[in-house]
């Protein structure tokens, strides 16, 4: 006789048959709703289900019960009854789930320090409320997408690492991945934040204000970075309204003026100043000169103190913000950029160095790569100081994938990268330039485990990536499909507000899919390494035969994009993956999955995209000659970085020379890493070996020394702010000299 029943959680229930009533009751009902059999007694099928359960048992499990039920619907020639009784049980089986990882999940976030959930993103402090409130809600609409949101097929190969699909938290919200804000359009005439209008600015601290506004804005309507492409150009504008407002104020205050010189004074302009002959008034231009650099000074420390201060989501992260400058040669231009670097330089208080925006100089021969171009001092500058404070990276308009877009004199030509990497400049669905546009999602293939599985045969290789091609292709066109079901109202400030390209001329209900095109959508790739090394034996940073094969793979799967794009008129690129929270995730699940393989899983991180792995030892020459080929064919975004040790402050040719070697390996985007330590106590800024501050002799002791590292191209702070898998990436870099 069955006394009890054990549910799921281990409670014990007194047995009722007539729950198993209930249940086919319910079964039947819905059965007949969709026009199907469904003709027995309810009372007499729960008899005979009880017939079939086992009467020496004092108690059965939940599950046992429920297979009886469906069995013996079958065996009484109810197979619709039992299709839909069994898709009722996966749909209960698939919630309770949803909320049993959800719970540990968030037990984990809550009684837990540290943990990869909540160092997934290592801009988003776990710890603290609003950070933890923001992890919460990732972590409930991650699962909610997987299960009601994404294909199946598309969410088991998620599950099971053989794919990654970024940003899985906001697939249910719709939102594009990042943008390049075009600032100059934006401020014409002024904006609205959605909480009030905004007038055109008439000053350059109006004007950088405003930036960051916009930029925080933005960055509620999007998941990924905000991008400005020129904006040197940009905040031009205020310069020069800033230096007529000084000279009129002058000229009003000075009595001994006559009317002729106020209305010299009144319509020169900035770019005009070298022209004045005359000495009473250029002495005046000079003073006003000097009052809008210094202007231009205090904007630049606003806005690098603003976007390392405010927040967006919730009040959780600060704004993915990348500035993008170098290439306007006038004098307006000239100055925001200059006085934009000497605020990097400056740092924030106590000498802390910024973690944003992300600061990238364009280099571009002709105007500022080699001496006697007009802007080579900002280079020089910009040097100086990337060598104190990581930033700015360095972007090459002369790569040949980023040149042939180039055209003299438009700007918006000019290629543009987010500090991560992305880059969107062609475009098969209009104007090939940046302006107004970025990237609509990507999601990532795990190359390792293709390498793990087809170890040696390239035909079967070959056949399961092509195979994960097109997975990962149909997986973008369904979540694209997606998107366009969303409206302006749902992005006031990235729709309505015209940002993305095409899309001011929307109103507040209408859909979104007509300005999604000019988009892209990207695979990506992750673990080239030790793909080659599951493979071939060895990386393609030690083997000239693995690099040959590296670089066949790569240009597949962008042969790939480019067939595709064409087939169906998008945009569809392949992106070198920044993998952060990626880092470990595969190589936790392949692991597991294959146990520890040398040179393959048995480190706690794949290697970025298709980087030498980082403990590799080889000269800065061999690194950038073997990744730069890879540039070309990873059009949706890429970078190249090398490790120095030592201070760079105190050589700057020596970085030079680098980012000469960078630009003559045809990278399109790179970065120069080194140690940045800081000792908050005196203020010292460099490199501290060991735990005792050179400057002032203190030890290390609960005020700790602070160890900025960077990582995937973006600085995001101290070590103690990564993932695991991150950190031990970070630890195991070699330092890249100039000879092996």
């Amino acid at each position: 006789m069955i006394l009890q029943v054990v549910k799921r959680d281990g409670r014990r229930v007194d047995y009722d048959i007539q729950r198993i009533e209930d249940a086919l009751f319910k079964a039947q009902a819905q059965t007949q709703q969709r026009g199907l059999k469904a003709d027995f007694d309810v009372s007499r099928m729960a008899s005979w289900v009880e017939e079939h359960l086992s009467k020496d048992k004092p108690e059965l499990e939940i599950e046992i019960i429920q297979d009886t039920v469906e069995k013996t619907l079958r065996e009484k020639h109810q197979d619709d009854c039992a299709k839909v009784y069994a898709m009722y049980r996966n749909e209960r089986s698939k919630q309770r789930e949803i909320r049993g990882s959800l719970m540990k999940a968030l037990e984990q976030l809550t009684f837990q320090d540290e943990g990869s959930v909540k160092r997934e993103n290592a801009n988003i402090d776990g710890n603290t409320a609003m950070g933890m409130m923001l992890q919460y809600g990732s972590q409930a609409s991650k699962r909610f997408a997987a299960h009601f949101l994404l294909r199946p097929e598309h969410a088991e190969l998620h599950d099971s690492g053989a794919i990654h699909i970024h940003d899985l938290d906001f697939y249910a919200m719709g939102t594009l991945t990042c943008c390049q804000i075009d600032l100059v359009k934006l401020f014409e005439n002024g904006f609205s934040t959605g909480q009030g209008s905004l007038r055109e600015p008439q000053d350059i601290q109006s004007y950088a204000a405003l930036a960051a506004i916009a930029i925080q804005s933005n960055q509620n309507d999007q998941h990924g970075g905000q991008s400005i492409p020129a904006f040197d150009v940009a905040m031009a504008l205020g310069v020069r309204k800033t230096f007529r407002t000084i000279i009129r104020e002058m000229g009003e205050l000075l009595e001994h003026l006559s009317d002729a010189e106020r209305d010299i004074l009144n319509q020169i302009e900035l770019e005009d100043k070298d022209s004045m002959l005359d000495p009473k008034l250029s002495r005046l231009i000079n003073k006003a000169l000097l009052k809008t650099e210094r202007r231009t000074y205090q904007a630049m420390e606003a806005l690098i103190h603003n976007l390392n201060t405010m927040h967006s989501r919730a009040g959780a992260q600060v704004p993915f913000s990348s500035l993008n400058f170098g290439t306007d040669v006038s004098v307006a231009g000239r100055m925001v950029s200059e006085q934009l670097l000497k605020a990097q330089e400056a740092g924030l208080g106590n000498g802390e160095t910024p973690i944003f925006p992300i600061l990238i100089f364009k280099v571009k021969e002709g105007i500022n790569f080699n001496p006697g171009d007009v802007n080579y001092d900002l280079f020089r500058l910009a040097l100086r100081v990337s060598a104190k404070r990581l930033f700015p990276n360095f972007s090459f308009l002369d790569a040949s994938f980023n040149q042939v877009y180039y055209q003299a004199g438009k700007v918006e030509t000019e290629v543009t990268y987010m500090g991560c990497r992305t880059r969107v400049l062609g475009n098969r669905c209009g104007e090939a330039q940046v302006n107004g546009r970025g990237n609509l999602s990507f999601t990532t293939i795990n190359l390792v485990r293709l390498g793990i599985e087809h170890k040696g045969d390239w035909t079967a290789f070959d056949e399961m990536l092509d195979l994960r091609l097109n997975q990962v292709l149909n997986q973008l066109l369904t979540r694209k499909a997606y998107q366009a079901r969303k409206q302006v109202k749902n992005f006031p400030f990235l729709m309505g507000q015209g940002i993305w390209r095409s899309s001011d001329g929307l109103k507040r209900e209408d859909y979104i899919e007509s300005v999604l095109n000019e988009g892209t959508l990207s695979i990506g790739f992750i673990g080239l390494a030790e793909c080659l090394v599951a493979m071939m034996g060895q990386h393609h940073g030690a083997c000239k035969d693995a690099q040959r094969q590296g670089l066949r793979i790569v240009q597949k799967m962008y042969d790939f994009c480019e067939v595709k794009s064409i087939e169906l008129n998008l945009n569809i690129t392949l992106l070198a993956t920044p993998a952060e929270g990626l880092a470990g995730r595969f190589t936790q699940l392949d692991r597991k999955r294959y146990g520890v393989l040398p040179g393959v899983t048995d480190l706690e991180y794949y290697t970025n995209s298709f980087h030498v792995p980082v403990h590799y030892k080889c000269s800065i020459v061999d690194k950038l000659n073997i990744e730069g080929p890879y540039h070309a064919i990873t059009p949706a975004g890429h970078i190249s970085y090398v490790e120095i040790d030592g201070d760079p402050a105190q050589n700057v040719d020596a970085m030079e020379d680098i980012v000469r070697l960078m630009r003559s390996t045809n990278i399109g985007y790179g970065s120069i890493n080194h140690p940045l330590d800081h000792d908050p106590v005196c203020g010292y800024r460099g490199v501290i070996d060991g735990d005792r501050c050179p400057q002032c002799g203190r030890e290390e002791d609960a005020v700790g020394f602070q160890r900025i590292r960077r990582i995937t191209g973006y600085l995001v702070g101290s070590l103690e702010r990564f993932n695991p898998a991150k950190r031990a990436e970070v630890e195991a870099r070699v330092k890249h000299g100039t000879t092996r």
